[in-house]
């Protein structure tokens, strides 16, 4: 883990996410308590848990933005799960205890890509022998034993002229002069009957039956004629493949995922039960699955197909509108394994035109980079982008708010003419300001009833 302090946290954030700073201070603050968690001794540390944290506020104003940019400043395994997704035990659907196993599956990808670079450069090595054996196969009488002192020294030469051939086509191979020629290999085949159960919901067979499934199954190889180019990339993922230690892979994965695991709970508000609500069917369904959250937060032992997860240290953020309903509303005891509270503002105009000008991968940009692989320049002018700034603001006022997602919707209508013409235009130069932003939206936003449908 990065021994980022607080503050460059926080600088880190504010590279892709405008406003909220009450948020990013408060995962700033839950990130370095973890690396000091961890410097801490062993007897101390299990007294000491992660700080988990809810944030509040309406959608597309950063809270997945902000929690998955965490993940990525500290490689720590990340996934974002709804809470609707799941449903009480004993009933159809998804078990909470499935987002544990989705976070120990992204962690074994964290791990595996870390490994992967350091065996790839002997895996390119194994790959060259194995293609060089491709081109030049070893001649079977090598093989043969005879005293026949002759037959030796024939086979003798035979071996010497194999090796000044498998030279020569190796140096050809660097150069990259056999890149289209022909060869056959052999590449794995294997089915995923596992799929059934998975899409069933019974996650728990999953884990119990994956395994032996597909030790059972019979593993089918087809082979194929590729070019060298293309062999050699099949090949490298074979050996490198080869190379890992899948045992190793998995310990290291959970004792990952136990350590630095971030768990996005997101929709927590749908499985609020309000006050006024009463005890209808669906507040029993919603009961059930804080009640089954409960022990994940707390800190329980999990069973997943690599081995066993504790999620005592693991780190849950929470978010949620919290329209119709609040944090007060949940459990009791679930209230009191979310600490902390924190509420995200909603975008104002300025706020939408620093998140056109100011990320470091700004919409703007990115529009502009995939219109220049057509030799199209777009040029936004600040006049321009306060008015799109202006009608994405209006637009969320007058409709339903969707934060930041606005502006991708309103870039898509502003420049759809744009990107379907891009290839036979004759003009490559297009100029975006305000007067160009009101010919081309004026009329979808005076018109409320159309706004509603296109923006």
């Amino acid at each position: 883990m990065q021994e980022l302090t607080p503050r460059q946290i926080v600088a880190e954030l504010n590279k892709h996410i405008i406003g909220q700073d009450d948020a990013k201070r408060a995962v700033a603050i839950a990130l370095r308590n973890r690396w000091r968690w961890q410097q801490l001794p062993e007897e101390i540390r299990k007294e000491i848990t992660p700080k988990n944290i809810i944030m509040i506020g309406p959608t597309g104003v950063g809270k997945t933005e902000i929690t998955r940019r965490l993940a990525q400043l500290i490689d720590a395994p990340f996934i974002k799960v709804e809470a609707t997704k799941y449903t009480e035990v004993g009933y159809y659907g998804r078990d909470v205890e499935s987002m544990v196993r989705d976070l120990v599956d992204a962690a074994k990808n964290l791990v595996r890509e870390k490994k992967r670079v350091e065996v790839v450069e002997k895996a390119k090595v194994r790959v060259e022998e194995r293609l060089l054996d491709l081109l030049v196969p070893r001649p079977s009488d090598w093989e043969m034993s005879t005293a026949d002192s002759a037959a030796e020294e024939q086979a003798e030469d035979s071996k010497e002229r194999y090796e000044r051939t498998r030279d020569k086509f190796r140096k050809m191979l660097s150069k990259g002069d056999l890149e289209e020629k022909e060869v056959e290999i052999s590449i794995d085949q294997k089915s995923s009957p596992v799929q059934v159960f998975s899409n069933m919901g019974m996650d728990q067979m999953d884990v119990d039956l994956q395994g032996m499934l597909e030790r059972m199954m019979p593993h089918q190889s087809k082979s194929r004629k590729l070019t060298v180019k293309e062999a050699r990339k099949v090949l490298l993922e074979q050996e490198v493949e080869g190379l890992m230690d899948k045992d190793a892979i998995a310990e290291e994965a959970i004792d990952l995922a136990e350590r630095s695991g971030i768990i996005f709970i997101d929709e927590l508000d749908k499985i609020c039960t309000s006050e006024e609500g009463g005890s209808r069917g669906g507040d029993v369904s919603r009961q059930g699955v804080q009640r089954d959250l409960l022990p994940i937060v707390e800190g329980t032992t999990v069973q997943t197909r690599s081995g066993t997860v504790k999620t005592d240290y693991m780190l849950f953020i929470a978010a949620g509108a919290f329209h119709r309903t609040k944090p007060s509303d949940l459990m009791p005891e679930l209230q009191g394994r979310f600490p902390i509270r924190v509420e995200l503002q909603e975008l104002t105009r300025d706020d939408f035109l620093r998140i056109l000008t100011e990320p470091s991968s700004s919409i703007t940009m990115q529009y502009q980079e995939l219109l220049k692989t057509e030799g199209v320049k777009i040029k936004f002018e600040k006049d321009g982008l306060e008015e799109l700034a202006e009608i994405a603001f209006r637009v969320n006022q007058t409709t339903q708010n969707i934060g930041a997602r606005r502006l991708h919707t309103i870039l898509e209508r502003l420049l759809e003419e744009v990107s379907f013409e891009a290839p036979d235009l004759k003009a490559k130069e297009i100029t975006i300001d305000a007067a160009y932003v009101q010919q081309k939206l004026h009329a979808i936003v005076e018109d409320e009833d159309l706004s509603k449908f296109i923006l």
